[in-house]
């Protein structure tokens, strides 16, 4: 008899095309989490909480899939998983789950942080945050302010995007400094396809003085698209999901 397990994950997102398995490449990180399964013939794939675009980045990604009974010892897993994982994925930890538990549909918030380097840009960090002038950190968290409560972001999402409705809350939106890196910090119910890295790029233009404050309510109301512009893959992390 199978039974679930609740796998936490980290990952560097830049030598990945997303999260999602592809029909053409196995170079995701699902299909490279998969592929490791299959070599340890555990055929289940797993679900994630929700998809992360090429080149971003997760401290705590959250899948369930179901084991076979031959894995029965989670620690042995574990290590045998690990083995056949690139150092790009490490597990953060391997727990039972009750058999109705689903990393997706039983998640109630989701975090996400957006890493902003203010100073010269230098290659090691490359492809781990995103390199910008200094912002005013009171125009720009009077801007991520905007986006708090329940909202249509319709305005806010990439084409192509598969959802039936907008509509999201989004319960904190926050920027602060830590040590020598701005952080932006956002906790919803859930997000639009490449939301976050839009209403980043939106509010840092809003504390540069590049859009204004107005405009930026303009298009959250969905009166006017002001900007489709995205912040870079690099700076964006899944920090947490919360159960």
């Amino acid at each position: 008899m199978s039974s679930r397990i609740k796998l936490t994950i980290s990952y560097n997102g830049s030598r990945f095309l997303g999260l999602q398995n592809q029909s053409h490449t196995d170079n995701t990180v699902m299909g490279t989490l998969t592929n490791a399964l299959r070599r340890l013939h555990i055929a289940d794939t797993p679900v994630a909480s929700g998809r992360t675009d090429s080149g971003v980045h997760a401290f705590r990604q959250v899948l369930h899939l179901d084991l076979p009974p031959h894995w029965d010892n989670l620690v042995r897993l574990r290590r045998a998983l690990e083995h056949q994982l690139p150092l790009s994925i490490r597990i953060r930890r391997i727990e039972r789950a009750d058999p109705d538990f689903h990393a997706r549909y039983s998640a109630r918030r989701r975090v996400y942080r957006y890493i902003l380097s203010p100073n010269p840009p230098n290659p090691f960090e490359a492809d781990l945050v995103t390199f910008c002038e200094p912002p005013d950190l009171d125009k720009l968290n009077t801007a991520l302010r905007l986006f708090e409560g329940e909202h249509n972001f319709e305005f806010f999402k990439k084409s192509g995007s598969d959802v039936k409705h907008y509509v999201r809350t989004v319960y904190k939106a926050r920027a602060y400094r830590h040590k020598n890196y701005i952080v932006l910090y956002f906790e919803a119910n859930g997000y639009l396809r490449s939301q976050i890295r839009m209403m980043t790029d939106a509010a840092l233009k809003t504390a540069y003085g590049d859009m204004r404050l107005h405009q930026l309510r303009e298009q959250l109301e969905r009166k006017v698209r002001h900007t489709t512009d995205l912040a870079p893959a690099s700076g964006l992390y899944l920090s947490k999901i919360i159960y």
